[in-house]
């Protein structure tokens, strides 16, 4: 891996693991899908501007519809289950559970992409699943039912992020060129589609007027723009850099991020089992992504 592609990996790990810090704080005020649906609209805003600003023309060469089915997978979707999750669950443990999509992608890659099963890929499904429930059932928070729920809710999350690489790769890499800017538009507009009019029957949480906007907007406008818009043009750069197993190695360095921003900006309480809970899954991670990386095609993402 090139230096700039690992650096850049490194920037979205933080970026991405800063938004669950943001997401942790806003949806118990807000509720999940006015949380979600607020960062995608401030997401495709800030994307909108700049296309706008570089005078990128819109030629989405026939993939449009791709663009906006692939947004509602690797947005849409998980957003609205994490900011679900959010609401019973401390930002560690939203990141530590992130770091399964590695793991979900390699048997979504062995089931419907022509991956080998391997010893290694069943190895990591064990021990993957050993820490998730090392994690919820030693950690801080008391285990009930809205914690597992949430718990839930962040594999279900875990696994569209898994499929979303792959689908990028047959729907949009392997059927030509298509900029990276109009792709992550395009994505967070699919997404808007299917959120917004969710979040218009849902409504807050809580009355508009208990609720201080001025207080909230940095936070809501550090989610869309930097955790989402941002983050999304390098994922899809990385994407077509290094491929879809590789790229999700990023979840390898985000839960070391999100505990330390869990902490130091929400005062979320350490435990034990944010260490070995979080030491098995990157170890089922790791695992998991053995067989994928001894073979050189899969790690381009320029397959035919």
């Amino acid at each position: 891996m090139r230096i700039i592609d690992l650096a850049t990996l490194i920037a979205l790990a933080g970026l991405w693991s800063l938004g669950f810090v943001f997401t942790r704080e806003l949806s118990p005020l807000l509720g999940p899908m006015p949380t979600a649906a607020g960062r995608i609209v401030l997401a495709g805003l800030f994307l909108a501007g700049v296309i706008l600003v570089r005078r990128q023309p819109w030629r989405f060469h026939g993939k449009l519809g791709a663009g906006l089915l692939l947004g509602v997978v690797n947005s849409g979707i998980p957003f609205v289950l994490y900011c679900f999750a959010a609401q019973y669950l401390p930002a560690g443990y939203l990141v530590i559970l992130n770091a399964t999509t590695p793991l979900t992608g390699a048997l979504i890659g062995a089931a419907f992409f022509h991956d080998r099963i391997t010893g290694y890929k069943i190895a990591g499904a064990v021990v993957g699943m050993l820490g998730v429930a090392v994690l919820t059932g030693a950690g801080p928070v008391e285990f009930g039912l809205p914690v597992l729920m949430g718990c839930l809710a962040c594999l279900l999350a875990a696994a569209c992020y898994g499929l979303a690489p792959f689908l990028t790769r047959r729907w949009i890499y392997e059927r030509g060129s298509f900029d990276n800017l109009l792709l992550t538009f395009s994505s967070q507009v699919g997404a808007m589609l299917l959120v917004v009019p969710m979040a218009g029957a849902t409504g807050l949480n809580r009355p508009l007027a208990e609720l201080d906007a001025y207080a909230l907007m940095p936070s809501m406008l550090a989610l869309g723009v930097l955790s989402t818009g941002v983050a999304y043009l390098l994922y899809f750069r990385l994407l077509a850099n290094i491929g879809p197993q590789r790229i999700l190695t990023v979840t390898f360095i985000m839960p070391p991020f999100g505990v330390l921003w869990g902490t130091l900006l929400l005062g979320e309480a350490l435990s034990w089992a944010h260490l070995w809970g979080g030491l098995a899954i990157l170890l089922a991670v790791y695992l998991s992504l053995q067989a994928p990386k001894a073979s050189a095609p899969e790690s381009t993402g320029k397959r035919a």
